[in-house]
């Protein structure tokens, strides 16, 4: 994308965040509480943390009746200021599974500019054995001290989303909207950063009609920034030993347009959709078919095979990212995608049959390479668990075979099977698998509502109606006259697989390594490596020739291990491999495509003015097929990214706050390339 296209304010650098200095002093029953050293002021009561939580934050926003009383399908969402040791969230969600209704959903929006460590935040959740199972599922998901987005689900109906970074910041860049507000955080006094008129502002825009919110504090400086946001407040009676507290709404939050500079991105308005169609049972419909499913949404999958025929049928496949050397858009995304995917496979797959988190190695096997991967770990203090530079000896060690190059070891990362996580998938309850190859979807479904739904039509003649469509079939995405606007480019992979003897004395990978192509460690006694990657070319024929050309990358990358193969006696002789071949999409800037389907033809004539002049920006909204989805284009990085795209626009269809800042959330809009294009024109006049 162009720079002309990104017109956002710009996210904070990509780095890790300091985490939280804690002291641990004692009390006179010689129970402990976690007390910030750098503020200087305690996390919660040492009287009764869990009482005065319940007072401030759950009564006096009415959550309790709230909860009771909630037949949205949208979930109910609740914003915090400061996350602390997440004591506020799980009183919330204990009250949610009190009284609300089985139906009903929530979602947790929350920030911290010091997250804990994982060790703290344990220890510091110890304090309320009640909640032992809560924060477990909290601690064993806890992420990384990043900035940014960080989606964590913490059960089949709540979902927290960590913005971890400055409070006014993150909440400026939410793409959401809140019932109730916990504004916490340390006092005023003692952190007069955060309790400043841009953060009260924030809220005050991603507040929906008729937001609540409760704080324990009522300095004047929290009283005035409410008010001028638009909040009415009043005061209350504190808990314990706190005099007052403050609580209050906003009936009518300030209008405000978050995208001037790129009106095109502006979402359509959600419609609940009681039946969804994905079409495509790859890697990323099935991903979309579960997400919805799981918010209880009836899906239907379409798949002209079975689940994983495609392009994601391979045994195995590599979950990692390459990061640019320095950040941009596509590399917070891939990044926030690697975490999001090591999360929630971790919560589809505890036992791990599908997937393995043993690492991956980049190696610098070039000069070029190596000169890239310096210059990126001098432009990024990432945390060493997310990624870390390593020398030749290190990546030696890590990998358990002799390694003659430096690289970047991403030790969340790994590999997976998405053959069988397809399968798995299509699985999930709320999921009908229907067999059949679409080639027409037309507008409206129903006599009685023309404007609304969609009929698929089969080549058999078959037709099926449904409230809204995904679409989710690779390089054939852009075959619907719909999609017909959004370029993509076919490329050819071979994967080669060996089949190693039993009980030989072999050496083994204990780390998936990337250079020019990949190998995983073996699995069921075969070794896959490759991919070959030719654009264009969409034959699905072996070719002995692509076999040679895996075997060249892998005795390239990996000369120790390849000669310690030959003298175990593994035949590497190209003309025994197997293989497979599968044709994957790409975009032309290498971002997936993920949200709503844009209307071209409107498009082009909105945004006219941007071929003359790319700062003559229309005030138009960007038209979009109503009830149209798309989620494609995601090449050979689709574990890293479909994830969380299916994340996307299960939320965006869902109207829940997205997984992503919204400048990311934007860069995956697949009308970013119509506006590209016109841009362009631009130059060619």
């Amino acid at each position: 994308m162009s720079a002309a296209d990104d017109r956002h304010a710009p996210l904070p650098p990509l780095a890790a965040l300091d985490v939280a200095r804690l002291d641990w002093p004692r009390d006179d029953a010689d129970s402990e509480a976690p007390h910030s050293s750098a503020f200087d002021d305690v996390y919660f009561s040492r009287h009764d943390g869990r009482a005065e939580t319940e007072h401030v934050f759950i009564n006096a926003n009415r959550l309790p009746e709230r909860f009771a009383a909630w037949q949205g399908p949208r979930p109910f969402v609740i914003g915090e200021t400061g996350f602390g040791t997440g004591l506020n969230m799980l009183c919330a969600w204990a009250a949610f599974e009190r009284h609300a209704p089985a139906s009903a959903r929530l979602h947790l929006v929350s920030t911290e500019r010091f997250p804990m460590s994982r060790s703290d935040l344990e220890r510091a959740l110890t304090a309320w054995p009640e909640f032992h199972d809560k924060a477990a599922c909290l601690s064993a998901q806890w992420p990384a001290p990043l900035a940014g987005v960080h989606r964590l689900h913490l059960g089949a109906r709540v979902t927290l989303d960590l913005h971890f970074g400055d409070s006014a910041e993150r909440l400026s860049q939410l793409d959401g909207q809140v019932d109730a507000w916990f504004l916490d955080g340390f006092a005023p006094s003692k952190n007069p950063d955060m309790w400043q008129p841009a953060l009260f502002t924030a809220m005050a825009r991603a507040s929906r009609p008729g937001a609540t919110f409760a704080t324990f504090t009522c300095a004047g400086v929290v009283k005035r920034g409410l008010k001028a946001a638009g909040f009415a407040w009043r005061k209350m009676p504190g808990h314990g030993r706190k005099r007052e507290m403050l609580a209050g709404e906003i009936d009518a939050p300030p209008h405000h347009d978050p995208r001037p500079n790129t009106p095109w991105f502006t979402p359509p308005s959600a419609k609940p959709a009681r039946h969804v169609a994905v079409i495509g049972a790859g890697l990323a419909g099935t991903t979309v078919a579960q997400a919805l499913a799981r918010r209880g949404v009836d899906v239907t999958l379409i798949e002209r095979e079975a689940p994983g025929a495609g392009g994601s049928g391979n045994r195995q496949g590599a979950l990692y990212v390459k990061l640019a050397a320095e950040t941009n858009a596509q590399s917070r995304m891939y990044l926030a995608g690697l975490l999001y995917s090591r999360r929630w496979l971790a919560m589809l797959d505890p036992e791990r049959t599908l997937w393995n988190d043993c690492g991956v190695l980049q190696l610098a096997t070039s000069e070029r390479e190596a000169k890239r991967q310096a210059l990126f770990l001098a432009n990024h203090a990432l945390p060493n668990d997310v990624v870390a530079g390593v020398d030749a000896e290190a990546a030696s060690a890590r990998a358990g075979v002799a390694i003659d190059s430096p690289g970047l070891d991403y030790a969340g990362a790994g590999w997976v099977r998405p053959d069988l996580l397809c399968a798995r998938l299509a699985a999930t309850p709320g999921i009908t698998l229907h067999r059949g190859e679409v080639t027409e979807l037309t507008p409206g479904a129903r006599p009685t509502a023309p404007d609304e739904g969609w009929t698929i039509s089969f080549k058999d003649g078959e037709t099926l109606v449904a409230d809204q469509v995904v679409i989710a079939t690779a390089a054939l995405a852009n075959r619907f006259a719909q999609t017909a606007a959004l370029p993509l480019q076919p490329i050819r992979g071979q994967v080669s697989a060996v089949r190693l003897p039993k009980g030989a004395e072999l050496p083994r990978l204990s780390r998936v390594i990337c250079a020019g192509g990949y190998v995983p460690p073996a699995i069921d006694d075969i070794l896959s490596f490759g991919a070959t990657f030719a654009p264009h070319d969409t034959d699905t024929a072996l070719r002995e020739a692509d076999h040679a050309a895996n075997l060249a990358e892998l005795e390239a990358s990996l000369p120790h291990f390849t000669a310690a193969l030959r003298e175990a006696g593994v035949d590497l002789t190209p003309e025994h491999f197997d293989g497979r071949v599968a044709i994957r999409a790409a975009s032309p800037d290498k971002t997936p495509y993920a949200g709503p389907v844009p209307d071209a033809a409107q498009w082009r004539e909105a945004y006219s003015t941007l071929a003359k002049d790319a700062r003559r920006i229309p005030d138009t909204p960007g038209s979009h097929h109503p009830g149209l989805w798309i989620s494609a284009a995601h090449g050979s990085r689709g574990l890293a990214s479909a994830p969380l795209c299916a994340e996307v626009i299960a939320s965006r269809l869902c109207d829940e706050p997205l997984p992503l800042e919204r400048p990311l959330a934007d860069h995956l809009h697949p009308g970013r390339r119509l506006i590209s294009e016109l841009i362009k024109g631009q130059t060619k006049d």
